[in-house]
């Protein structure tokens, strides 16, 4: 009979479940962060509005919070007061803006789309006179240029659905404006301990930065919406130009839209011109000049005093934030674009000093040529290594 084979003994060796195992751990480990890099993508697509209306309401709050902290300057009165009053002014400004606009320029809105829509009409007629538009339907460019707005704008762009938005905004940020702290430790709970002093620095950094910004963005509002009214309505005179109809309506919707950057700025120079032309040639190149001369005030004088300790942010960065976010959000994440993109840049910058502040010194490894050097010098108080004993 032929000799059987010794037979080997079964090493059992860790399965797919077993834990203890470095390798399996390790792979678990990189599963886990991509399956959370999934569910975050997912939970952004399906979850995107709500999560806007609270970054929305947090924004509110940091503009809440810093006109607080401005009046505790010259009102030493308890907190919770001094927050009564902020709202209560902010409220009141508000329902002035919109009963002033109501009463005077209920007529004059009618006559700026009018304008706006002859001009645009008058627009596209020179462009295909000389060839650069062929199609003979206005409204494809419209359809065209609306098209990359995403499905969520049908959920704020209703008024009921503005309108609810605007609620739950106003009270996410009025509940995290009276106490900010208690939520700053509700999410520093969810954290290990180590980290959690490191989480508190970080947000006190962002708070500053975003009031500042905010600031820096009512300024320049008010000073954009008055300055455009006094030059189309008087300081023209003084040059023999008429003044500009509509012209406190054009300074009300250039203050407005100034919260938004870059893209506001475009609009409202955009409504200016075609009202100015539309009243006259001397009245739109003056609308042309009083635009340029509003938006170098207000960005090489106005906000970078106001800002200037705040983070610095590309205009081209901003811009393409705003053009992403406004097709997959629509309006309200051009309004948070920025924002969202200086909270992100501050945390980021945070967390890159704290990384270099954790990483050991390493000593450098000397050139070949001092190795050679030293080896030959032999130990400190020695004999050369050459040498022999």
């Amino acid at each position: 009979m032929a000799q059987q084979p010794p037979v080997q003994p079964h090493v059992e060796r860790p399965g797919p479940t077993e834990f203890r195992d470095p390798i399996v751990r390790r792979e678990l480990q990189r599963a886990a962060v991509w399956f959370g890099v999934a569910l975050l993508i997912a939970g952004v697509i399906f979850l995107a509005h709500p999560l806007l209306l609270i970054i929305g309401g947090m924004i509110l709050a940091v503009i809440l919070d810093g006109g607080t902290r401005l009046l505790g300057r010259v009102l030493p009165i308890a907190r919770g007061w001094r927050l009564l009053l902020v709202i209560l002014f902010g409220f009141g400004f508000v329902g002035w803006v919109f009963y002033y606009a109501g009463t005077t320029f209920a007529s004059q809105f009618e006559t700026l789309r009018a304008v706006v829509e002859a001009q645009a009409a008058n627009l596209y007629g020179w462009a295909q006179r000389i060839g650069l538009v062929t199609d003979p339907s206005p409204g494809t460019i419209g359809q065209q240029l609306m098209g990359s707005v995403g499905r969520l704008t049908s959920a704020v762009g209703s008024a009921l659905g503005a309108l609810t938005s605007l609620i739950l905004i106003l009270v996410i940020g009025i509940f995290i404006a009276i106490e900010p702290h208690l939520y700053d430790r509700g999410i520093a709970w969810m954290l290990p301990l180590r980290y959690r002093e490191r989480f508190y620095r970080i947000g006190d950094c962002v708070g500053f930065t975003l009031r500042r910004l905010l600031a820096g963005r009512i300024v320049g509002m008010v000073f954009e919406g008055i300055f455009t009214y006094l030059m189309l309505a008087w300081v023209g005179r003084l040059f023999g130009i008429p003044p500009l109809p509509m012209a406190a309506l054009l300074g009300l919707i250039t203050g407005l839209l100034a919260f938004i950057p870059n893209i506001g700025a475009i609009v409202s120079g955009l409504l200016m011109v075609a009202v100015g032309f539309s009243a006259g040639p001397e009245q739109g190149v003056w609308a042309i000049i009083v635009y340029f001369l509003v938006q170098n005030i207000d960005g090489y004088l106005v906000l970078p005093y106001i800002a200037r300790r705040t983070v610095d942010l590309a205009p081209a960065v901003v811009l393409a934030t705003q053009l992403l976010f406004g097709a997959l959000f629509g309006l309200l994440g051009v309004l948070l674009a920025d924002s969202i993109l200086a909270t992100i840049k501050v945390t980021l910058q945070e967390l890159s000093k704290y990384r270099a502040s954790d990483e050991p010194t390493r000593p450098r490894k000397p050139k070949a040529g001092a190795r050679a050097a030293r080896a030959a010098r032999g130990p400190p108080g020695g004999r050369p290594a050459s040498t022999p004993r």
